[in-house]
């Protein structure tokens, strides 16, 4: 008898991974690949669809030759926001659009100060960003029209894969109440949303929305020709990745605390309410309907060292790791601003390093970097906590967690208790337990969280240090805000 399989793909913002999970939830294997981006101008973040499609049939092929079993389902999240179109007659028209894309980032700021922001908050208790469907459709309308006019279908990056795989466009509602222009109450599409940001001829455009543990199609002919899968296999709707990873940590219920600290600095509660005080930038439908998730986030998070690796040439991050392993929590006193990509302060803000001295070395600024990046978070978590109950407690995350030393950091500048998931990729796990509820392995999200997530260590944070970091947040503060002009 062949071993039964659930099978996770999560095309992030960066890198693809598919997985397979054992009914235990362990992950029997896991692929990955990079899909080069297309960055014409400063500010733009785009790839080939084509070219990301291709990888995807890739690693799942790879896992089907490698590990062959019966595959019950399959389940798909990726990154939010973005945009994936194709035409009427749905052909691809353009590149995918990516989540760290900032070109429409004056109407952000546009909408912001003239009150567009406001009304459209009422709605869907968010704050509009750059790379939110609803803005990168208004720059497509005023500065490519032609490529505006052949729009048929708005999609997500996950439902343009899981439309390839199946035939069958749809989306889930974790995704579309990401997309700006979902009315969070009704959680219906909405046209004044529509009318509001200047794109009602995109009303009819808008894909078909499903729970992300509903079976939405079976996987067809070309899919199964090109990896192997069987043909007719189940595919659910899938979900955003922060659900995805959510889930993944073993966040299901009221008041669950997850941060994920990868690309973007993700910072998540279940909440049964909508935090529509305007203290949390998103809101939205959690992958479990009977909840909502408030979340915090930017592109100020592991990212930033990445960069810093390839400017100093590291073949890895053994160095860093033993930089901030030998250095004090008062030691380092440079403060880094962790905007390379994106800012959770002023839009307009830039990376910087405040504070260099000649006596300085690299290890410096790498310990300046691991602190600047919790320090980000940190400013998250208040935002999140401000109208939300304080956790005690959060699940931790993302590539952080491959860092001891960055774990203790963590825990020291946020003051809580940090519980580690273990190493593997939470995404495509998360996906998984989507797919395993769809198929009817398991009767809900909380069954599967029993079966599928195994924790990690959990980490407390050091009392001497959480002072010193408190006292070292407050210049971080004062430093963010006395650039703000200069931006």
């Amino acid at each position: 008898m062949s071993t039964k399989y659930l099978l996770g793909i999560d095309n992030g913002g960066t890198n693809i991974k598919a997985a397979l999970f054992d009914m235990s939830g362990r992950q029997v294997a896991c692929k990955s690949a990079n899909t080069p981006l297309v960055t014409p101008q400063e500010g733009y973040t785009q790839r080939s669809m084509e070219e990301l499609m291709n990888v995807n049939y890739q690693l799942i092929a790879e896992l089907v030759k490698e590990y062959g079993g019966d595959i019950a389902a399959v389940g798909l999240c990726g990154h939010g926001k973005g945009l994936y179109l194709l035409g009427k007659n749905r052909e691809i028209i353009y590149d995918g659009i990516g989540s760290t894309d900032r070109r429409a980032q004056k109407y952000e700021i546009m909408w912001r100060n003239d009150g567009t922001e406001q009304k459209a908050y009422e709605k869907t208790a968010q704050k509009i960003m750059a790379c939110h469907p609803a803005t990168l459709l208004k720059w497509l309308k005023e500065n490519d029209i032609r490529v505006y006019e052949k729009v048929g279908y708005v999609l997500s990056v996950k439902d343009y894969v899981k439309y390839r795989l199946t035939g069958e466009i749809t989306t889930d509602y974790t995704d579309a109440s990401g997309s700006g222009i979902l009315n969070l109450r009704t959680r219906n599409y909405d046209k004044d949303l529509l009318s509001l940001f200047d794109i009602p001829e995109m009303e009819n455009n808008l894909p078909p929305i499903i729970q992300s543990s509903e079976i939405c199609g079976k996987i067809n002919r070309e899919s199964a020709e090109k990896t192997g899968l069987k043909e007719g296999t189940p595919v659910v709707g899938g979900m955003f990745d922060i659900d995805a990873c959510a889930v993944a940590s073993g966040a299901s219920s009221e008041g669950d605390t997850c941060i994920i600290a990868g690309t973007w600095s993700i910072n998540e509660c279940i909440s049964s309410k909508i935090a529509d005080d305007h203290s949390v930038a998103m809101n939205s439908v959690f992958c479990d309907p009977k909840y909502y998730l408030a979340e915090e986030s930017s592109a100020t998070s592991v990212g930033n060292l990445e960069w810093f690796k390839k400017i100093l040439r590291l073949p890895n991050y053994r160095c860093f790791e033993e930089t901030v392993a030998q250095m004090r929590a008062d030691e380092c006193n440079i403060y880094y601003l962790p905007f390379l990509f994106a800012s959770n302060e002023n839009p307009l803000a830039k990376g910087a390093l405040i504070g260099l001295g000649a006596h300085h070395e690299y290890t410096d600024i790498i310990r300046a970097v691991y602190e600047g990046v919790a320090f980000s978070h940190l400013t998250h978590m208040k935002a999140l906590t401000k109208t939300l109950i304080h956790p005690k407690k959060a699940k931790l995350a993302g590539g952080v967690v491959n860092s001891d030393g960055w774990i203790h950091v963590f825990a020291d500048v946020l003051g809580i208790e940090l519980e580690v998931t273990e190493n593997i990729e939470i995404g495509t796990k998360g996906a998984a337990m989507a797919a395993g509820i769809g198929a009817g392995l398991f009767g809900n999200y909380g069954e599967a969280t029993a079966a599928f997530v195994k924790t990690g260590k959990t980490v407390a944070p050091d009392p001497e240090n959480v002072k010193i970091y408190k006292e070292k947040y407050e210049k971080y503060r004062q430093i963010v805000e006395a650039l703000d002009k200069i931006w």
